[in-house]
């Protein structure tokens, strides 16, 4: 019997001897008065639980001697057991302190104590399991996700009145990237218990053609990856460039078999790295345990891509840029809905952009950046011989500064907008050959999309009998022109590192802003490990 097992035996048992041996079914209004007191006295701190406990006339949820109260203590304790699983701090939910207090009890007016401390660690529970043991914006300032938290209140209300096993169950997100996640956390703590993937390849590149035993090690770690069938060769010969390749496709690399420097980082890599990527992955999973929208946009910023999603398929895809790695540029993560489209697009430019990038070269030659306008307060374009830059500096620089819809406009022939405080958005660009790279991290923010107009008709066809013919009529004119969706559609900018596939192995990704590194951390001095394992 484990020792969550018999913490579970004794208190029970002493819930029962407090109550047959303090005379708790003597008076019911000498009960009530102390059990209501002692609960008011721990609730005090906790305005959800003070108003949870005088709503519902000081009802215990825990601690009566009764069916329900049991089979609660029951399921919650038994979700305790299996808290290591979804990657959670077990030691956040350690029963021992309350059995211990609970087996020192001399009065109703504890026992309404001990009442509170279980719904506060119930409450705990909840939310680590259903919307994350962390804070986003606490971890890094680019993650301004808003958290669907749930209501306190409303979750020990529903609770009481629920099937405590199958609220519980419930808790967690009910996504199949989730349940597909919990299975690879287990596999890959299995692996790692095993030793991971044997011997790192002690070579930072190998090209085709190769011979030796690093040859041997990059053959023996691809095969027990379960990219190579078993071979005996020492020569890195085709099947391994085609294994390389294999590997690479699923790390979302350049698929050229070749081993170089990035992909040999990608395949050294150890099995007890990726189980903290995957124990991440669920942790962000966590944070959007909402509902996404039966049509709705993914934007992998680490995958570099951006999908339409309909009923939990993706009907269409296209490669991605995103911000670059400096600070001020990184693409931020959250989550609005998609309003509108704005085809041949003015861009107006960010302040920070004008002031940091441009006004130096305004200020070293006024005719500098000839595409861009100048705007002053009134809407009046300025002549650029007519302004003395060196006047200026970030805080005074008193322009607009604006680029008229054409080919060669910074963001291409149409952009889509999800109105947000963050001034991100999803837009075309004339710089195509960026889209050819495996890590494409170099916008200011916004994400690039590859095929725009492709994406702009399978957005206009739930409205258009003819989208292309719509679309192409109204950029044919070259003038700015905004067409509202009539069904907007939710937008999710998401940061995975680890990713499943409804078919295959789980994918990794390349922790471009080094976001999934501050979040383990994170998550480590919240109490989570992986159960003592290295490799």
């Amino acid at each position: 019997m484990t020792a969550i097992s018999l913490r579970r035996v004794s208190f029970f048992a002493a819930v029962v001897v407090f109550y047959l041996s303090t005379g708790v079914f003597g008076p019911a209004s000498a009960k009530v008065s102390a059990f209501m007191q002692g609960v008011a006295e721990a609730a005090a701190d906790d305005r959800d639980l003070a108003t949870y406990y005088r709503e519902n006339g000081y009802q215990p949820i825990w601690t009566e001697v009764n069916g329900k109260s049991k089979k609660r203590r029951e399921a919650f304790l038994r979700a305790i057991e299996d808290a290591h699983t979804h990657g959670l701090p077990v030691g956040r939910y350690d029963l021992s302190t309350l059995d211990a207090d609970l087996r020192r009890v001399q009065s109703e007016r504890e026992l309404g104590r001990l009442e509170v401390e279980m719904s506060k660690l119930f409450l705990r529970y909840a939310r680590d399991i259903q919307t994350g043991v962390l804070v986003p914006r606490d971890v890094d300032a680019g993650l301004v996700r808003e958290v669907p938290y749930r209501n306190r209140t409303s979750i020990l209300s529903a609770f009481a009145k629920s099937s405590p096993k199958a609220f519980i169950k419930k808790l967690p997100p009910q996504s199949a990237e989730y349940a597909r996640l919990m299975k690879e956390k287990l596999r890959f703590k299995q692996l790692v218990a095993r030793g991971g993937w044997g011997d790192q390849v002690a070579a930072k590149a190998l090209k085709p053609g190769a011979t030796g035993p690093a040859v041997v090690q990059l053959r023996n770690r691809l095969i027990a990856k379960g990219y190579l069938r078993r071979t005996s060769t020492s020569t890195y010969d085709t099947k391994i460039l085609q294994a390389v390749a294999k590997f690479q496709r699923a790390h979302g690399l350049v698929a050229d078999g070749v081993a170089g420097e990035g992909t040999m980082r990608e395949i050294n890599a150890t099995a007890a790295k990726r189980l903290s990527q995957i124990m991440v992955a669920m942790e962000r999973e966590r944070w959007i345990n909402m509902p996404l929208g039966k049509r709705h946009i993914w934007v992998n910023i680490t995958d570099y891509h951006a999908r339409i999603v309909d009923d939990g398929k993706i009907t269409f895809e296209t490669r991605s840029v995103v911000g670059h790695r400096d600070l001020d540029r990184r693409t931020p993560e959250f989550s609005d809905v998609m309003e509108h489209m704005v085809i041949n697009p003015t861009w107006n430019v960010p302040r920070s952009i004008a002031t940091k990038e441009y006004l130096p070269l305004l200020q070293r030659n006024p005719f500098a950046v000839g595409h861009l306008k100048l705007i002053d307060r009134r809407g009046r374009t300025v002549p650029r011989g007519a302004v003395d830059f060196t006047q200026f500096n970030e805080r005074n620089f008193p322009f607009d500064m604006k680029q008229p819809p054409s080919r060669r406009n910074a963001l291409g022939l149409v952009k889509f907008m999800f109105p947000n405080r963050h001034n991100i958005y999803l837009h075309d660009t004339p710089h195509k050959k960026l889209f050819g790279r495996d890590v494409r991290a170099f916008s200011h923010g916004c994400i690039r999309l590859n095929d725009p107009f492709d994406f702009a008709y399978a957005l206009l066809a739930r409205q258009e009998a003819d989208p292309q013919g719509f679309f192409k009529d109204r950029l044919s004119t070259g003038r700015e022109t905004t067409v509202e969706l009539e069904q907007h559609v939710p937008v999710h900018l998401v940061y995975r590192t680890a990713l499943t596939t409804a078919k295959g192995t789980t994918q990794f990704r390349r922790d471009i802003y080094g976001r999934d590194a501050k979040i383990w951390k994170a998550l480590e001095r919240a109490g989570v490990s992986l159960g003592g394992l290295q490799g």
